[in-house]
């Protein structure tokens, strides 16, 4: 009789057949081998029900809104941060709505937990159709608000970390209001990212209103304890920009993206894609001004790498290429700032 890891395998040799005659890459399809042997492991291990439950449920939730984010996914996004407790009649939410529509005039989607106060007045000022929700489901919430109800670009989650991913998978930049526990929870959950290099450079944007600060005076009490106490670094401050005003919140998230398009790893060399190519001797001078971050100190401008051609991974673009041990970002935001110049 066949033991249950034979039947197992015998399985997986089949499946891998009828994924043999996809369109997937070879990438893919060892990664989708993977995630199926991995769920039939749950079912020969000590995993609980619950343990059980809780991997379908991730799945199952991550793979709706995948499907849903797959149309929209060369259109840059922007995820606002804040308080469902803000009414309308505060500031704050006529500044986030009209910072909302500034960006959705430079062609941005902004995407919300879809709830009411700041993430209603997000989906305002951007409207409808430059508009994401992704709500995670509360007992004493009710749902989308009526500017993404029942619209195709809005789903619902059980599970806040699965959210979260999304958020942070989905989004190139993060603009972050006043808000409760919640919305502390992501913002310093985005701060960690960037921190230990766990996601890309992104910019973040802290947003408040001229003569009710907020984000402000919380930063300058956390600063110099963390600083002082050596459990930040100083330049760790430069992953993140307070400003009161629209204008100034646009223009950074905009300005990120001016020549600057995206990082991949490849291999141990971090490749930075760019929409135009630096001078040559311009390049140089950056060269020099940045060696410190580069193992070697050796910046090279460079062609798309083969696994990028075999990913038909924005091949056309400029790149340069560096090898760069991440121990965060920081340090690597003045190169993005640097390329930005040109």
């Amino acid at each position: 009789m066949a033991s249950t890891g034979d039947s197992k395998d015998k399985v997986l040799e089949r499946l891998a057949s009828v994924l043999s005659n996809s369109s997937r890459s070879k990438s893919d399809i060892r990664f989708l081998l993977q995630m199926l042997s991995t769920t039939a492991d749950l079912s020969e291990g000590n995993s609980s029900s619950l343990d059980i439950k809780i991997a379908s449920s991730a799945i199952n939730e991550m793979s709706r809104a995948f499907e849903m984010f797959a149309p929209y996914r060369e259109t840059r996004k922007v995820s606002i941060f804040g308080s469902a407790r803000t009414t309308a009649d505060n500031p704050i939410y006529a500044v986030t709505a009209q910072t909302a529509a500034a960006l959705a005039e430079q062609g941005y989607m902004v995407v919300t937990g879809a709830g009411p106060g700041i993430m209603e007045a997000g989906m305002l000022g951007a409207g409808r159709a430059n508009s994401i929700g992704v709500s995670i489901r509360l007992p004493f919430e009710s749902g989308a608000n009526s500017v993404i109800a029942g619209d195709e670009k809005y789903v619902s989650m059980r599970y806040f970390f699965t959210r979260k991913l999304m958020l942070v998978k989905e989004s190139h930049a993060f603009l972050c209001l006043p808000g409760g526990f919640g919305t502390l929870d992501e913002t310093f959950e985005l701060l960690t990212l960037a921190q230990t290099a766990k996601s890309v450079p992104v910019p973040i944007v802290f947003l408040e209103v001229p003569g009710a600060p907020f984000w402000t005076p919380l930063m300058k009490s956390i600063e110099p304890l963390l600083i002082d106490q050596g459990l930040i670094s100083p330049s760790d401050t430069s992953l993140y920009t307070i400003t009161s005003s629209v204008s100034e919140a646009v223009s950074i998230i905009t300005g990120f993206y001016r020549n600057y398009h995206s990082i991949r790893f490849v291999d141990d060399e971090l490749v930075i894609r760019m929409n135009r190519p630096i001078p040559e001797q311009a390049f140089k001078a950056v060269q020099e001004e940045f060696a410190w971050i580069a193992e070697g100190g050796v910046i090279r401008q460079m062609q798309a790498t083969s696994q990028e051609i075999q990913d038909n991974d924005v091949v056309s673009m400029a790149r340069i290429g560096l090898r760069y041990t991440p121990k965060g970002f920081a340090d690597l935001r003045g190169l993005i700032d640097a390329i930005n110049v040109f």
